[in-house]
């Protein structure tokens, strides 16, 4: 089936799915329209390019697309959301110019043991299954190759007085949907609320055989076996922020490693202003390799953010000045 195909079948799904929740009536409906201008200049290529990264990445290009939110309930309590979210992007290397992009698209059901999530969603691995980042120029861990951004598949969470606990069974094939016999098994425990507590502390387990894909670019046709444990921690003190993540695993037989670490100062007003730094060491097969990104947010108002990136990859030796202009609109 081609990538639209997909993309079409899933959306038919949910669609469904959301049909078939007999005597539910609609709590809420949020549409959001989101419109990004970006661009970086390389030293390695002596080139302005039309992304902020790598030119495979389905984050950060020039682009314009909707985040579409719809709650269901019946008389008593709250059922379940249904939440889109699409874009068609300016791929400047691509085979087509416009690429469509679906991001979000799930319909997760409350039920009072655990809310249940089908479709297209976070796996339950580590720092990037709580950190929405889909907006920044900062890559985080899955970005940089450790898990999956956003994944096919079915997860549990449950809230817990003390934390929570979440797990995930999907397809291990990113952005793209295939079936070759992949598939990424993950689980997630954490203690500490953030919005409560100021910190949590993550446990996560995965073990599968994926794909290396690289945004919708399959980069190998075979998949390979990982397995991985990873613990993470977020803290948030006063006007500074402070993540960090360590992951050791095996990768197509060899020992992989990813050490993260991500702060943030705060500055204005409800922290209109943030200065971020972020240094990542990462291991593969025996060879060490490591990057270091700043990067600069401002807030120009409720629905629009400028931001601007330093990144050094040196795998690469490539120092990337990247701009984003980024809005963010409900209609």
């Amino acid at each position: 089936m081609s990538k639209p195909g997909r993309a079409l079948a899933l959306l038919a799904l949910l669609a469904l799915l959301a049909a078939s929740a007999g005597g539910l009536r609609a709590q809420g409906t949020l549409f959001y329209l989101e419109l990004q201008a970006v661009g970086a200049y390389s030293t390695a290529s002596d080139a302005v390019e039309l992304f902020s990264l790598m030119p495979d990445d389905v984050m950060q290009k020039p682009s314009l697309g909707f985040d579409f939110i719809h709650r269901f309930s019946n008389q008593s309590r709250d059922i379940g959301l249904l939440a889109v979210q699409a874009r068609l992007a300016y791929d400047e290397e691509g085979e087509h110019a416009l690429q469509p992009q679906l991001y979000n698209a799930y319909f997760r059901l409350k039920t009072k043991p655990v809310n249940i999530w089908l479709g297209h969603s976070r796996p339950a691995l580590g720092l990037s299954s709580v950190m929405d980042s889909h907006a920044l120029l900062l890559p985080a861990p899955a970005m940089l190759g450790y898990g999956f951004d956003r994944d096919c598949g079915v997860g549990l969470e449950k809230d817990l007085d003390w934390g929570g606990e979440a797990a995930s069974l999907t397809t291990g094939s990113g952005m793209p949907l295939y079936f070759k016999g992949n598939y990424l098994a993950a689980a997630r425990v954490f203690k500490g609320v953030l919005a409560r507590d100021n910190y949590t502390v993550g446990l996560s387990l995965s073990y599968g055989h994926i794909l290396e894909t690289m945004g919708y670019t399959l980069v190998d046709p075979e998949p390979f076996a990982w397995s991985s444990a990873g613990l993470d921690a977020t803290y948030v003190w006063r006007n500074l922020e402070n993540r960090a993540e360590v992951l050791v695993g095996r990768r197509a037989g060899q020992g992989t490693l990813l050490v993260f670490l991500r702060s943030g100062l705060s500055f204005l007003e409800e922290g209109r202003l943030k200065v971020e730094v972020q240094p990542v060491l990462m291991e593969n097969g025996g060879a060490w390799d490591y990057s270091l990104g700043s990067g600069l947010t401002y807030l120009l108002n409720a629905d629009l953010a400028g931001r601007f990136m330093v990144y050094y990859d040196h795998e690469r030796r490539d120092v990337r000045f990247a701009f984003q202009i980024y809005l963010y609109k409900l209609l």
